[in-house]
């Protein structure tokens, strides 16, 4: 080899290589749960919280006493996928429609509106024709819960805003 060619060679730049970096992770599914009313039967509502936790989600856990803008709120605050309320009152005609509004005013139509508590089959049909994504009875399935969040978030996740 000539001296020239080993000038020439060590003038070339280098391959330039591709540098990935991983992707972020999917940020968790974000569930506020609330119990709003006066129902104080809370047992329930800390079960599916902490399925829901033990299956990889951020759980936001509001107490008892909640009152819907309480709950709205919070679900702004927090930045929720999902708000959860737990009704074993009979308020659940009031309380659901009352929350829904709420976070549609505040802007967040896209947070997923589920629930359960002992409701009766005719108004879970007029309250799901209101919005309401999903409402799980007593003894529902927690896996049931966290397939049902799971496959509706990921849908929503995958729609461009």
């Amino acid at each position: 080899m000539t001296p020239r060619s080993k000038a020439t060679r060590a003038r070339k730049a280098p391959k330039a290589r591709k540098v990935t970096t991983p992707a972020a992770p999917a940020r968790p599914i974000r569930v506020l749960i609330a119990k709003p009313g006066l129902d104080g039967h809370d047992r329930g509502a800390k079960v599916v919280a902490a399925a829901l936790r033990d299956a990889g989600m951020e759980v936001i856990y509001t107490g008892l006493h909640q009152t819907p803008e309480m709950v709205a709120a919070a679900a702004v605050q927090e930045d929720v996928d999902v708000v959860g309320l737990s009704i074993l009152s009979g308020a659940h005609m009031t309380l659901f429609p009352r929350v829904k509004h709420l976070l549609d005013q505040a802007g967040r139509r896209d947070v997923l509106l589920i629930g359960g508590g002992i409701i009766p089959q005719d108004d879970i049909e007029r309250l799901e024709d209101q919005g309401i994504a999903k409402l799980f009875g007593p003894g529902a399935p927690t896996a049931e819960i966290i397939e049902f969040l799971k496959q509706r978030c990921a849908a929503a996740r995958a729609v461009p805003t």
